[in-house]
């Protein structure tokens, strides 16, 4: 919000005929809260919101609604290149981040969405909660529910956490992560970011490489990769592959050089040694010799593949600097577009037109 002193009773805007400025006068100060583009008026007066009010996976999402969150997420985008980036539809919502592990991509990028969106937000830190205390998960989110909070975004270790939250609570409920289950934000970013490489995905080859077992961003991806029509591949040791991943839909290969050989997209993911409770593979240089991305074997693949990662790296473990930092490499664009997708969530479950 920007604060003008103007000490008037009005203010006169000359502005393009494609522009509108709202503005309250208060105690002398004229605040400007944002700049309405006529696009936008349009557009949030005639989306629909989800089917559901909370957003929890993305198995069994509707293709209707996956579509629907796509194509909001690249109106969001363009507020991005404004000059004032933010716009009013969540003006009075109030939205509390509520995460039990470690964050910043994730929490940061709701945070910044729904301030982009006039939203208020807060977030629990869990040293200095009641939960410390002893206090139930579904004690604390009635209490926080208590205080007039619209949407709950809810990271937790235990997988099926925010969908019992969200059976307990009427306040919107999001899945930030939780355990191995999904992460769906996560997963709509790939794909929007994919989908800005390529206008279709129906037929698109995506190798998704590491850590699948222990790997809540590889299942939403291929819940929603393969609702578009793409065809996936999960490749990694054999210790690191989950059972019947193939009942997702997936291709499970071993070979990393021959999975990428054809591949569209490489999703290179995080070795999780912190949900690792036993050693999967003898050796950090070992797993980074057979199934690394580095420059060599890179170049085996099509000249023209993209190169994704959802954070953080482990530099020299996954994927060597050259190639992270490569021209092939969309990692930096996935971490702004986190940031549309979540908008475009976060509107439609509170902001959408009923």
């Amino acid at each position: 919000m920007l604060d003008i002193f103007c000490p008037t009773k009005y203010i006169i805007v000359a502005t393009a005929a494609v522009i509108r400025i709202n503005v309250t006068r208060r105690f002398g100060f004229i605040h400007i809260y944002d700049i309405i583009y006529d696009d936008e008026i349009q557009l949030m007066n005639s989306v629909k919101s989800l089917k559901t009010k909370d957003l929890l996976g993305l198995q069994g999402m509707s293709l209707e609604d996956l579509n629907l969150i796509l194509k909001t997420a690249h109106s969001m985008k363009e507020i991005f290149t404004r000059p004032v980036k933010r716009v009013p539809p969540l003006l009075a919502k109030n939205i509390v981040t509520l995460f039990y592990e470690p964050s910043t991509r994730t929490r940061t990028s709701f945070h910044t969405a729904a301030k982009m969106l006039s939203a208020s937000t807060q977030s629990v830190a869990l040293s200095t909660s009641s939960v410390a205390k002893g206090e139930t998960l579904i004690d604390t989110c009635k209490n926080i529910e208590a205080m007039g909070v619209d949407a709950l975004i809810i990271r937790h270790s235990m997988a099926g956490a925010p969908h019992l939250v969200a059976k307990n609570i009427k306040a919107s409920v999001i899945n930030a992560g939780d355990g191995f289950n999904e992460h769906p934000t996560q997963g709509l970013l790939d794909i929007f970011t994919m989908l800005e490489k390529a206008r279709t995905l129906k037929d698109k080859h995506i190798v998704i490489v590491g850590d699948i077992a222990h790997s809540r961003v590889a299942r939403s991806d291929i819940w929603g990769l393969r609702a578009l029509g793409a065809k996936v591949t999960v490749v990694g040791p054999p210790s690191l592959m989950p059972k019947d991943i193939e009942k997702t839909g997936a291709v499970v290969s071993y070979d990393i050089d021959k999975a990428i050989k054809d591949a569209d997209f490489i999703n290179v993911l995080r070795i999780q040694k912190e949900r690792q409770k036993i050693g999967y593979f003898p050796s950090i240089e070992e797993y980074a010799q057979l199934y690394g991305l580095n420059s060599e074997r890179l170049s085996r693949a099509k000249k023209d593949v993209v190169v994704m990662h959802p954070g953080p790296i482990n530099r020299g473990v996954e994927m060597t600097s050259e190639v992270a930092d490569s021209l092939q490499s969309v990692i930096l664009e996935q971490v702004t577009n986190g940031v549309a997708v979540r908008m475009a969530v976060l509107f439609l479950l509170l902001g959408g037109k009923k």
